[in-house]
């Protein structure tokens, strides 16, 4: 089942809606979890189309990079005239988390073309690769700021303009929430974990840019060395922030799959007409988009009855999860 499809719309609540809502925390920490951990696949609504998706992500990479390096721009020239690591550390790693959008533009830019002899189930395993060049560059960018952080502790110098340093802070929390909204905004519209990575990465980044703001009140209260200690203290929050990430690309290169996206897709195989049980299942994510396989039993007397189940099944499938490629359906 591959090509271009029908959009269905449903006016109906679905039973993994209402389960779906019962999965998630409420209150303070429901908060919480969403915004650090945002429903990644709404595959039920997601784009349906291979090319208007990758264009989607194409752009939301383009601004975000534009956004991200107009405000690093802006936070190192308050650097230049206060000294500040702490502003320093951050800059550098709003720098690298603009720069984390370029492995993304191309991987989608690849993700458009189509199966080859050589690559038959395409080129959407680049997302996942262009994952393994963001982990490494936020380590990077973490291990430099802590040795400037480090090495003014050893070598103490004085901090200029420090209502300054906290405007940047402020810039710098601005302009990753508004990559980070909109990063993961189009995340969840196309199906892609790795915008939807990226956008969580940056809205922790504008978190860590209002610590610069602990920095320069430890300043103004006679506390020099708070500047380099939070300086310190961001470096640190960057890699314990980033082992979410690696367990999340790592689990895509290693074909793992969301529980609750497979119970789906049972639900729908054994919810078919003449469809007994389902006796395997295997679903993948490639980048952004879906590919899997059943071997389910059908209740049918006939070989042209059990081709018209499987037909319905495949046709249920698409009307439930738009941003299926590849279904390939056995029966017993």
């Amino acid at each position: 089942m591959s090509g271009a499809r029908e959009r269905h719309e449903h006016d109906h609540e679905h039973p993994h809606d209402r389960e779906h809502s019962r999965e998630h925390p409420t209150g303070l920490k429901g908060f919480l979890y969403g915004l650090f951990v945002p429903h990644t696949h709404d595959a039920a609504g997601s784009i349906d189309d291979t090319l208007e998706a990758s264009a989607e992500g194409v752009r939301a990479v383009k601004i975000s990079l534009f956004v991200l390096l107009g405000t690093s721009v802006l936070q190192l020239l308050v650097v230049l005239i206060s000294g500040s690591v702490a502003l320093l550390a951050d800059t550098i790693h709003n720098f690298s988390d603009a720069l984390t959008a370029i492995p993304l533009w191309i991987a989608f830019v690849l993700g458009r073309r189509g199966a080859s002899r050589r690559y038959t189930f395409g080129l959407g395993r680049a997302e996942d690769l262009a994952g393994l060049f963001i982990v490494a560059v936020v380590a990077l960018s973490a291990v430099v700021a802590a040795w400037q952080s480090v090495d003014r502790l050893i070598d103490p110098q004085p901090l200029h303009n420090v209502w300054w340093v906290a405007a940047a802070g402020v810039i710098g929390f601005a302009g990753n929430e508004a990559v980070a909204v909109y990063r993961i905004r189009v995340g969840q519209r196309i199906g892609s974990a790795a915008l939807v990575a990226d956008g969580v990465h940056a809205r922790t980044d504008g978190f860590t840019s209002l610590a610069v703001l602990a920095g320069a009140l430890g300043a103004m209260l006679g506390f020099p060395m708070a500047d380099p200690i939070v300086g310190i203290l961001i470096s640190v929050a960057i890699i314990v922030l980033l082992w979410g990430t690696v367990r999340s690309i790592g689990g895509r290169l290693m074909d793992a799959i969301e529980p609750e996206l497979l119970d789906r897709v049972t639900g729908v195989l054994v919810a078919v007409p003449g469809i007994a049980r389902v006796d395997r299942l295997q679903v993948r994510w490639v980048g952004h988009r879906l590919q899997g396989a059943a071997i389910v039993s059908v209740d049918a007397t006939t070989t042209a009855a059990a081709s018209t189940i499987v037909r319905d099944a495949h046709r249920a499938l698409a009307d439930e999860l738009p941003n299926l490629d590849d279904f390939v359906i056995a029966q017993t």
